[in-house]
C-alpha cells in the first residue's frame, strides 16, 4: 500500500469503500504527474498499454458501470468495432481532458453510491455473453471499480518506471511536495 486510506467513521461501509476506490484513483494520477501528452502515450513493454490509455480506461469503465447500476447505457458505447480506443486518446483527446472527465465521473459515482438507500440494492448485469445472468449488488459494482482500477494502477506504475525510473513511492512525494507549494 502506497497511500494510507484512513478508517472511516464506524459503519461508514459506502464511505470506506469510496476511499479505497479514491486511494487507487490516485495511484493512477500520480503515474502522470509531470509528463506531456506524448510521454503519457508512450507504450514502453511488450504491452499495448500506455498512462494515458489506461486513464481513459479507467475512467470509462467507472462510467459504464456506473450507468448500468443507474439502469442506463453507458455514455460510450463499445463494441468490437471501437474497442480498440478505450486504450488510446484518439482525436482532441488529453490527459487533462481525461483527468477532468474521470473527476466529474468519480464525483457522480460519489453522489450516486451516497444516494442509494442500501447498498443491498441490485441491478442485472448487462445482456453481454462474457456476463452471467445475474443480478448483483452497488456493494458489488463498487468491489468491481476497486479491483478494476487497483489492477491498472499496478499496470501503471510499472509503465511510469520503465519510462523514467520513478516509483510510486516518489511520486506520492512528488506530490506532497506540489500541495505543499
Amino acid at each position: 500500500m502506497v497511500m494510507h486510506v484512513p478508517a472511516e467513521a464506524h459503519g461508514d461501509e459506502r464511505g470506506a469503500l469510496l476511499a479505497f476506490l479514491d486511494e487507487q484513483r490516485g495511484g493512477i494520477r500520480r503515474t502522470l504527474l509531470g509528463l506531456s501528452d506524448e510521454q503519457a502515450a508512450t507504450k514502453p513493454s511488450a504491452s499495448e498499454l500506455s498512462l494515458s490509455g489506461l486513464l481513459k480506461h479507467v475512467a470509462e469503465a467507472e462510467e459504464g458501470w456506473i450507468s448500468r447500476a443507474k439502469g442506463v447505457a453507458p455514455a460510450v458505447a463499445r463494441d468490437e468495432t471501437n474497442w480498440h480506443e478505450c486504450f488510446v486518446l484518439v482525436r482532441d483527446e488529453t490527459v487533462a481532458g481525461q483527468l477532468a472527465y474521470w473527476d466529474r465521473v468519480a464525483a457522480r459515482t460519489e453522489e450516486f453510491i451516497r444516494g442509494l438507500p442500501s447498498l443491498d440494492e441490485t441491478f442485472a448485469l448487462p445482456d453481454e455473453p462474457w456476463f452471467p445472468k445475474e443480478d448483483v449488488s452497488m456493494r458489488w459494482v463498487l468491489l468491481r471499480l476497486i479491483t478494476e482500477v487497483a489492477r491498472h494502477a499496478g499496470h501503471a506504475d510499472v509503465i511510469r518506471e520503465s519510462l523514467d525510473g520513478k516509483t510510486a513511492f516518489t511520486l506520492v512525494d512528488e506530490a506532497r511536495a506540489a500541495r505543499e507549494d
